[in-house]
C-alpha cells in the first residue's frame, strides 16, 4: 500500500501534483535498442501552471533510469529526487523548477518495462526481424516515458523514433515523415505528431517488419505480411462503421483510423490508440463475423480518447458508453435484434465474472470501485463494460426510448469532448439536459448503481428472437438422457449465426455439466473441435474441460499457448487449475510459458493460479 504522501488529489494511482502544474505537450526523442531491450532518449514537457507559487513538479516513473534533467530553454540542470519504489506504482520524481521553465529528462526505459513486449524474429510470424509493441493502459506509461501517468491530464505530443531501417515504426499518431539517420546509415528516424490532447495511457509505439492496405478513404491495416491479406477482408467495413459512428456521435476528429494487427502475445482484444487502433490476432475468423471488436474501437474515438475518465475508479465512463454505443452502431448495420441479442450476451458474461470469478460482494463489482492503493489492473474484468452499458440500455429505455436518448449522447460528446471528467460529472450533466424528466431519473437507484456489489438492480428489457433458439437447443442437450442423443442432428446449427453458436455454448456453460458421452456425441454432429472460430473455440474447450474430458486438456493448453488474449486465456487456466487432474499440468504449462507471454498476461494469469499474491 502507498504511503500518505502518494495519493494525489485527482488521482488514487498517480503521484502527479496536477492540482498545482500539468503538462500541456510532450516531445519524446528516442532510440529503439533492440539488443539491450530498451528505449534510450529523451522527453521534454512543456508546462502550465495551475498554482503560480509552486516550486516542484511531480511525475510518476517505473523502473526508469534518470540520467539528467534541465531546463529545456536554458539548458541549465535542474535538481530531481526519485523517490522509494512502491510495488504497481513506481517512484514518484520530484523536478525544481523554475518559473516559466520547460523541463527536459534523459532517461532509459528498462528491460523489465512493463509498458513494453519485445519479441525475438522466432516469436513473430515471419521468423526474420524482431518486433517491439507498447501497451500502456492502465498506468504503464510511467515505465515508458516520466510523465503525469494519469488520464486527468491530456496533452499533445510529438515523437522522434530512431529504429532499424528494416523496420516500420508507427504510433498513436499522425505519421510526418521517415528519414535516414545522420550518423547511422543502418538506422531510421520516424517522426510523428498527435495534434489533440490524449492522457497518457493512449502514447503508443510499434516496430516491425510491417506492410499494410488500404481498406478506407482514412483507414489502412497493418501487419506482419503473412497476416495483411486475411485482415484487409476482416476488417472491410470500418469505414462504414465509422460512418455510423459519426451519425450518432458527431465528426470524426483523428484524421485517420488504421489498424494494427498484432502478433498473439497481445492480451486484449483491442486497444484504442488514437489514430492506430491495436489488435488481436484472434479476429481473423474468415468470415468478418469477430469485426464487432473493431465498432468496439471505433467508438473510444470518442468514449474515452475524446471524453476520458478522469481516474480508473470511472472507467465505467469510458467502457460502459463505449459498449453501449458499439452495439447501437451494429444494430443499425445488422437490425436492432442483433443489438439486443448482444445485450443479452453479455449479461451472461457479467453473470459469469460477478459471480463465478469475483463473487457477489467483492467490492471490484461496483461500478465506481474505490482504487486506493490498488492496481487498476487487478481490478480489470468485464464489470465496468457490461455494468455500464446496461445502465445506459435501462435509462435509454426510462427517458423514452433510442431516439432520445441518441440526442443525449451527441450532446454529452459536445459538451464534454477533449476533456476528463467523473461519474458525477455525467450524472449532472445527464439531469441538465433531461430537467424535464427529473422525476423520472428520481426513480433510478442511483447507490445501488454506482456503489454497490453484484449484478444490477435492473435488468434492461430485450428481444430475446435470436437467442431463444440456442436457449432452447442447450436446455435439450442438458436435459436430454444419453438415450435421447438421437433427436440431434448437424442441422440443429445450420441455420445458426457464429453469434448465435457461440451463445448455444455459453447458454451450456451455465447448466450442468454436460458428461463425455454428450460431448463426444455433440462434436461428432457439430464439428465444433474443428471450428477456426476463436469465440466458439474458448466457449467448446471450458465445455469440454467442465465435463472433465481427457482429450481436451491439451487441445485447451495448446490454445491458451497460441494466442494471450486474457479474455480466453484466463477462464481457460482457471478451468484447468478447477480439476485436479489437470492443475499440475496448467501449473507446469505457465512456468514454462511465462516468459514468453506478456507481462501483464503472466502477472494475471500467476494470480489466478495462486502463485502470485
Amino acid at each position: 500500500m502507498p504511503d500518505s504522501g502518494y495519493l494525489s488529489a485527482n488521482d488514487p494511482n498517480s503521484y502527479a501534483n496536477v492540482e498545482d502544474i500539468i503538462v500541456t505537450s510532450l516531445d519524446l526523442d528516442v532510440s529503439i535498442d533492440f539488443k539491450r531491450q530498451i528505449l534510450k532518449g529523451a522527453v521534454t514537457l512543456s508546462l502550465e501552471r495551475k498554482n503560480l507559487n509552486v516550486t516542484k513538479l511531480v511525475l510518476d516513473t517505473r523502473d526508469l533510469n534518470i540520467d539528467r534533467v534541465i531546463d529545456a530553454d536554458s539548458n541549465q540542470s535542474l535538481l530531481y529526487t526519485l523517490g522509494q519504489d512502491v510495488k504497481s506504482f513506481g517512484s514518484k520524481l520530484e523536478i525544481q523548477i523554475d518559473v516559466e521553465s520547460k523541463v527536459k529528462i534523459f532517461y532509459e526505459t528498462s528491460p523489465s518495462c512493463s509498458a513494453l513486449q519485445w519479441l525475438t524474429p522466432e516469436q513473430t510470424a515471419g521468423k526474420n526481424h524482431p518486433y517491439l509493441f507498447s501497451q500502456n493502459q492502465a498506468i504503464h506509461c510511467r515505465s515508458m516515458i516520466p510523465c503525469q501517468d494519469t488520464p486527468s491530464v491530456k496533452t499533445t505530443y510529438t515523437a522522434m523514433v530512431a529504429a532499424p531501417a528494416e523496420l516500420v515504426v508507427l504510433m498513436s499518431a499522425v505519421k510526418l515523415s521517415t528519414e535516414s539517420h545522420p550518423e547511422d546509415p543502418l538506422q531510421r528516424i520516424h517522426k510523428f505528431k498527435q495534434k489533440i490532447p490524449i492522457p497518457s495511457y493512449l502514447i503508443a509505439v510499434v516496430a516491425g517488419s510491417l506492410e499494410y492496405r488500404e481498406i478506407g478513404p482514412r483507414s489502412r491495416v497493418w501487419s506482419e505480411k503473412e497476416m495483411v491479406d486475411a485482415a484487409a477482408f476482416e476488417f472491410a467495413e470500418t469505414e462504414k462503421m465509422i460512418q455510423t459512428a459519426e451519425d450518432l456521435l458527431g465528426p470524426y476528429v483523428w484524421d485517420v483510423y488504421d489498424l494494427l494487427v498484432l502478433p498473439p502475445s497481445f492480451p486484449y482484444g483491442g486497444m484504442e490508440n488514437p489514430c492506430l487502433t491495436f489488435v488481436t490476432p484472434t479476429l481473423l475468423a474468415g468470415d468478418r463475423s469477430l469485426a464487432n471488436v473493431i465498432a468496439h474501437e471505433i467508438t473510444h474515438s470518442w468514449m474515452g480518447n475524446l471524453i476520458t475518465n478522469c481516474n480508473w475508479e470511472h472507467f465505467w465512463l469510458n467502457e460502459g458508453n463505449t459498449v453501449f454505443v458499439e452495439r447501437k452502431i451494429l444494430g443499425r448495420m445488422f437490425g436492432e435484434k442483433y443489438r439486443h441479442f448482444s445485450v443479452l450476451g453479455g449479461w451472461k458474461d457479467l453473470k459469469y465474472q460477478v459471480e463465478d470469478v469475483l463473487g457477489s460482494q467483492n467490492p471490484f463489482t461496483h461500478l465506481v470501485p474505490s482504487l486506493s492503493g490498488v492496481d487498476p489492473d487487478d481490478a480489470f474484468s468485464c464489470v465496468p463494460y457490461e455494468k455500464g452499458s446496461n445502465l445506459l440500455m435501462y435509462l435509454e429505455q426510462l427517458v423514452g426510448g433510442a431516439e432520445i436518448f441518441e440526442g443525449f449522447l451527441r450532446a454529452y460528446v459536445d459538451r464534454f469532448k477533449q476533456q476528463s471528467i467523473t461519474t458525477q460529472d455525467w450524472k449532472d450533466y445527464l439531469y441538465l439536459y433531461f430537467k424535464d424528466q427529473k422525476t423520472t431519473l428520481d426513480t433510478v437507484d442511483w447507490d445501488t448503481w454506482f456503489y454497490k456489489p453484484g449484478m444490477p438492480p435492473i435488468k434492461p428489457e430485450c428481444d430475446s428472437s435470436l437467442a431463444d433458439v440456442c436457449i432452447k437447443l442447450a436446455t435439450r442437450w442438458s436435459q436430454c438422457t444419453d438415450s435421447e442423443l438421437d433427436q440431434f442432428n448437424e442441422d440443429d446449427i445450420k441455420t445458426m449465426s457464429s453469434q448465435q453458436i457461440r451463445a448455444f455454448l455459453a447458454e451450456l456453460l451455465e447448466k450442468p455439466a454436460l458428461n463425455e458421452f454428450k460431448i463426444n456425441k455433440m462434436d461428432q454432429l457439430y464439428r465444433l473441435s474443428d471450428c477456426k472460430n476463436s469465440e466458439i473455440r474458448f466457449r467448446w474447450l471450458r465445455l469440454c474441460l467442465h465435463a472433465c474430458v481427457s482429450t481436451s486438456i491439451q487441445p485447451a493448453l495448446d490454445f491458451i499457448n497460441q494466442q494471450g488474449r486474457m479474455k480466453f486465456v484466463r477462464p481457460i487456466y482457471r478451468d484447468l487449475y478447477l480439476w485436479e487432474k489437470s492443475r499440475q499440468m496448467a501449473l507446469d504449462n505457465y512456468n514454462n510459458q511465462k516468459t514468453s507471454m506478456h507481462s501483464l498476461t503472466a502477472n494475471m494469469v500467476g494470480k489466478d493460479l495462486k502463485v502470485i499474491s
